[in-house]
């Protein structure tokens, strides 16, 4: 098993020693979850909507409370699943210990292809693992694969709202201030739309756990040239919030 380096050392054992569902207690909780990266989002969520938290999850930055919102008679959990492969998966862990098993995502991303303009809806299909969360969770291997139901559920509820969209691979790194030209160029070459920090290990720890997850992207910043171009991708807040309802819709479809 023994590696030269660590991050390839991969123990396919079913249970680590500390184990969500042994110190996690399940919850009366919504099969049907979705993962918002906007917190100015939920926020207006639990302002305009009648929400209640369900569970404060916490941490050493704080408490991570989960929502229960009913749509058209349907239950939903909706949480912020925090930034970043270790936090978000470790946040993801508990919720399905919880009890949530059908997940989509939505969140912003960088493009690595300057022609998809801001707020333009991706789906990814594939992540490369450039972060070092999945190699716990699955064999090394250069890529990961979203669940196909919810890419289907989310490409459904597109097409119905006929909104324009893109599937396609995202490149996941943990390292936001070393996503150098080069690297770029070669993520590009290879076929990445976008670049973010967690659906590569959102992916892995799915297929560990056997849930369905799928994610929702709209383009934002572009890093495409050796100039960063912010685009002022975090004020656009009606994109957003309809990224949120799309991926509801899908989520609730499952």
């Amino acid at each position: 098993m023994q590696e030269e380096y660590p991050i390839l050392e991969f123990d396919a054992a079913s249970e680590a020693i500390l184990e969500p569902g042994r110190i996690i207690k399940r919850i009366d909780i919504p099969e049907h979850a979705v993962a918002c990266f906007f917190q100015d989002v939920i926020t207006q969520l639990s302002q305009r909507h009648a929400t209640r938290i369900i569970k404060h999850l916490r941490s050493e930055i704080g408490t991570h409370p989960i929502y229960e919102i009913d749509i058209n008679g349907k239950r939903l959990a909706v949480f912020h699943p925090g930034i970043g492969g270790p936090l978000s998966g470790g946040i993801l862990e508990e919720v399905i210990a919880l009890g949530s098993t059908k997940f989509i995502a939505c969140g912003g991303a960088g493009v690595l292809d300057g022609t998809l303009t801001i707020g333009h809806i991706v789906v990814p299909t594939l992540a490369v693992r450039d972060e070092g969360t999945s190699y716990h969770y699955l064999p090394p291997g250069r890529e990961v694969s979203a669940h196909p139901e919810a890419v289907k559920a989310i490409e459904a509820v597109l097409q119905a709202h006929q909104c324009p969209y893109v599937t396609g691979k995202t490149w996941t790194t943990d390292a936001i201030y070393r996503e150098t030209a080069t690297k770029v160029q070669r993520r590009r070459a290879e076929g990445c739309l976008t670049v973010e920090m967690e659906a590569a290990s959102f992916f892995a720890i799915a297929q560990f756990r056997k849930v369905q997850f799928g994610q929702l992207l709209y383009s934002g910043d572009d890093v495409s040239s050796e100039q960063w171009d912010s685009r002022q991708w975090t004020t656009h807040t009606s994109v957003r919030e309809k990224l949120f309802w799309l991926a509801a819709e899908a989520c609730l479809s499952l």
